[in-house]
């Protein structure tokens, strides 16, 4: 039997550093994104009435599961990742919606809460994953 890996071009590294102001905008931009669903969750939970309230929650009600998915879906291709974790997340928003309705407790602030908690406890489950496998890895090294 004989085993074909796969081997990796030495330029990989050097894709990844990418030279120039390039390189610091995806930190900025997921930070943008964090401080705009945060926004969005604190209006719809203090049950503001501002206009921006809407759209912003809409925003958190989407990226807080989508981002949780696609931590734990570190293997797959980029576009893969980015289809799976958008459907993904309108699944977890529906089955909240869902399971609230059919025990009649629906609320906004009950179903930002519920999402917030779904998406926090895959977050955590994936960061205990890794740190897992770092674990057992040094064992083996």
């Amino acid at each position: 039997m004989q085993t074909i890996g796969i081997k990796r071009s030495s330029t990989d590294g050097a894709e990844r550093a990418r030279p120039g102001p390039a390189r610091d905008l995806t930190p900025l931009l997921a930070g943008a994104a964090t401080a705009v669903g945060g926004v969005g969750a604190v209006l719809a939970l203090a049950d503001s009435g501002s206009p921006l309230r809407g759209p912003l929650t809409l925003f958190f009600l989407l990226a807080a599961p989508a981002t949780a998915i696609a931590a734990a879906l570190h293997g797959l291709p980029p576009l893969g990742r980015i289809l799976v974790a958008g459907a993904g997340a309108v699944v977890v928003n529906m089955l909240v919606a869902q399971a609230m309705l059919a025990v009649h407790r629906w609320s906004i602030g009950g179903g930002v809460a519920a999402v917030t908690a779904i998406s926090s406890l895959t977050l955590l489950l994936v960061l205990v994953r890794r740190l897992r496998g770092r674990t057992a890895q040094r064992r083996t090294d």
